[in-house]
This record gives C-alpha cells, sequence and structure tokens, in this order.
C-alpha cells in the first residue's frame, strides 16, 4: 500500500469515527430528555409534541447513519476499489475523444451515485415523513423530482464542466485562476436565474394577493429599505407539510417567498417577524460574506488542486493507475477533500450561527420581539425539531442556534431594547 493510500484510510476513519460518535451522541441525547420539555418551553410546547420531536430526530439520525456507511462503501469502491480508473478506462477505450470520455466518465459516476442514494432518499420521504405525518409526495412526483434534477446536472453542469476541462487542458499553469473565475460567474448566474428559472421546474409560485399581511410585509420592506421583485407563495404543501420562508435570488431578480404552510400557520404579526429575521441577512451583509468566503475557498481549493495534479501519488493512492486526466483530478479531490476538511465544519456553523443572531437582533428591532419568539415556537413544534439537540452534535452541524438558546437571546435583546 502506497503512503498517500495509507495516509487517506487514516483520515477517513479518524472523520468517519467523529462522525459516527457525535451521531451517538445526539441519538443518546435526545432521547434522555424525551421525557420532560425543557423549562425555557414548558408553557408552550406539550410534552406530546416534544416527544414527537425526539422520536423524529432519532429516527431521522439513525437513517442518517445508515446513509453515512453506504456513503463510506462508495467512497472506497469509487478510489481504492478501482471504480474511478474503471469507469474512466472504460470510456476512454470507446474510442471518443479525451474531452468526450471524461464527461461521458463523469455523468455516468453522477448517474451511478445517484441511484445508490435513492433508497434512503425514498425511505425517507415515504416511511419516516409519512409516519410523522409530514409527507404530502407521491412516488411519481418524487420520480420526476429526480429525473428533472439529474436533466438540470446533465444539461446545465456538463457544458460548464467541459469549459473548466478545456481551461485546465489549455492555458497553462494558472488554469485554477481562470476555472475559478468561470465557477464564479457560473454561481452568480444561477443565483440570479434560481428564481425565474430553476425554481418554478419545481413548485408553482403565486403572487401574494392584496391583504392586509402583503400590506403589513411592504411596510417592513419600506422601513427597512429593501427592494425584491414580488412576495410569492409556493406550494410547498404539494410534497411536506413543513414551513418556511426565505429570499431568493440576486441584484434585481430578488423574491421573498412563503411556503403556503408556513402561511396556515403563522399569524400576521409573526410572519411580520420572521421576514424581517430574513431581511436581516440582507441588511447584516451576511450573504455578501458567505460569497466572499466561499470564493476565497473555492480559489485555494482550485490551488491545492493544480498542484495535486502534478502528484502521480495523487492517483496512484486513490486506486487510479490506468488513466490520470484533469477530469480525474477533479473527481478524485472533489471526492476526498471531505474526509480532510472535518475541521471545517464547526467553524462554519459557528460563522452561521453568528450570522443567525444578527439576523434575530435585526427582527428584533424592525418587528415584535415576542412575535418572533412564539413564530419559532410553532415552527419548532410544527416541524418536528427537537428542543433538545447535544450540543457537541449541533456545534457540529447546526447551522441555526439551538431553540433555548436562540429564544434566550432574543429575550435579552428585547430587555436591552
Amino acid at each position: 500500500m502506497q503512503t498517500f493510500s495509507l495516509i487517506f484510510l487514516i483520515a477517513l476513519a479518524i472523520s468517519t469515527a467523529i462522525q459516527f460518535w457525535l451521531d451517538w451522541r445526539q441519538k443518546n441525547y435526545v432521547s434522555a430528555h424525551r421525557d420532560q420539555v425543557p423549562e425555557a418551553f414548558k408553557n408552550r410546547v406539550s410534552l406530546q409534541a416534544h416527544q414527537k420531536a425526539a422520536d423524529y430526530t432519532v429516527e431521522k439520525g439513525k437513517l442518517g447513519t445508515i446513509d453515512h456507511i453506504i456513503s463510506l462503501l462508495m467512497l472506497l469502491v469509487l478510489t481504492l476499489g478501482g471504480g474511478i480508473n474503471a469507469i474512466f478506462s472504460f470510456w476512454h477505450g470507446q474510442g471518443l475523444s479525451p474531452m468526450t470520455a471524461d464527461l461521458a466518465s463523469v455523468a455516468s459516476l453522477f448517474l451511478i451515485m445517484t441511484l445508490v442514494e435513492l433508497p434512503t432518499s425514498w425511505y425517507q420521504t415515504f416511511v419516516i415523513e409519512e409516519k410523522y405525518g409530514f409527507n404530502k409526495n407521491t412516488p411519481a412526483q418524487f420520480i420526476k423530482d429526480q429525473l428533472i434534477s439529474i436533466a438540470l446536472v446533465l444539461g446545465i453542469g456538463m457544458p460548464i464542466l467541459a469549459l473548466i476541462l478545456w481551461v485546465m487542458d489549455s492555458i497553462g499553469e494558472l488554469w485554477w485562476l481562470y476555472a475559478w473565475a468561470i465557477l464564479i460567474s457560473f454561481s452568480l448566474l444561477m443565483s440570479w436565474l434560481f428564481p425565474t428559472v430553476i425554481a418554478p421546474l419545481f413548485n408553482k409560485f403565486t403572487p401574494m394577493e392584496d391583504s392586509s399581511l402583503k400590506r403589513r410585509i411592504q411596510a417592513l420592506l419600506e422601513r427597512c429599505g429593501f427592494s425584491s421583485n414580488g412576495i410569492f407563495i409556493m406550494d410547498g404543501s404539494r410534497r411536506s407539510g413543513h414551513g418556511n420562508a426565505y429570499f431568493t435570488g440576486l441584484g434585481n431578480n430578488k423574491r421573498i417567498v412563503f411556503y403556503d404552510t408556513l402561511i396556515n400557520s403563522l399569524d400576521e404579526e409573526e410572519l411580520e417577524a420572521v421576514l424581517a429575521h430574513e431581511l436581516g441577512h440582507f441588511k447584516r451583509k451576511h450573504v455578501i460574506k458567505m460569497l466572499i468566503s466561499s470564493s476565497i475557498m473555492t480559489l485555494i481549493s482550485f490551488a491545492i488542486l493544480g498542484w495535486l495534479i502534478q502528484q502521480d501519488w495523487f492517483f496512484t493512492g486513490l486506486g487510479v493507475t490506468d488513466v490520470k486526466s484533469n477530469a480525474v483530478a477533479l473527481v478524485l479531490f472533489m471526492l476526498v477533500t471531505p474526509v480532510f476538511t472535518p475541521f471545517i465544519q464547526p467553524i462554519s456553523a459557528w460563522f452561521q450561527r453568528k450570522f443567525e443572531f444578527e439576523a434575530d437582533d435585526f427582527a428584533v428591532e424592525n418587528a415584535r420581539g415576542d412575535k418572533m419568539i412564539s413564530g419559532l415556537v410553532k415552527l419548532y413544534e410544527e416541524n418536528a425539531s427537537t428542543l433538545t439537540p447535544d450540543p457537541l452534535y449541533s456545534a457540529f452541524h447546526y447551522s441555526h442556534p439551538p431553540a433555548a438558546i436562540r429564544i434566550s437571546h432574543i429575550e435579552e435583546k428585547m430587555r436591552q431594547g
């Protein structure tokens, strides 16, 4: 076994052990606090709802562990097991041009990985979500969504990949700088197009009718100096009973979207407070900050890949001996990078939770804090979100602060005036 193969296996063992240990902690912690509603929620959440959230969280966690095992086995089969080597060797032996063979190989890998992940996704939707009363999806709709997603990846992703591979083959040693610029430009374009081109392929978006709620929202937007391209209601109930609200798009193509399930769950002042929170992300420049940090990380990743492509041990150490193309290097890099970067997870989650606190502060300043709290409690209850996550697990995986900490922060902000 080569040195890099051993390093890869050690890193994989460590990252997998951390993940399984965190999953185990979360399951035990949530189960241990199942029979008592936390003090902060005793007058807000029923024991039955709290227990439902605990059971739902544990069941999702068990499926997540199975999913991790499947992903682990798939990674080993594709790398040290020779899967990537076999797929690329097959297509490069069909008399195709190098670019066509590379694209066919990547497309094949994508389809294989999608099919492998399909059973757990199906189980999540039609067993767990169904059991807890959230699923509104149908098998036909589920399959349609999968086919649309695959078509989008192949129809949009493959041409961009072809352009990046051409740059890698043609530009010279600084190819990674040009590839980075292409990828960032593409990401910005897709963010701008998403509300009007991509999202309508999956859901129906109806402009909010003139009502007291719409007037309240428009008044909030004016107070905050925010302009959008419309307020829309999304038919989220067609697939799920979960509720949400979000901003989407960039520049003059920004939209405010409410799930229809959320509209039916919260009163107007609670919806205003939830929207004020989302506005806070824009006013506090969180979107720009995340975009900048993501761009920097992508640039660093491309620079590292530019060095790794020149190292034979990177290919042979991961089971590739026959075809050492740029496409192979790109696929290997994307697959194995998470194995070596588990430490980034808690750092990223910390910044995301910091942004959530700042957005909550903005909501309290521009809407009613008590309505923000009551709206959040309803969302926690109706989405069966556990009120008692394991602190260490949440530090790694939660982009939002745990419920008790978040509400305590809002209450403290209200007291400060």
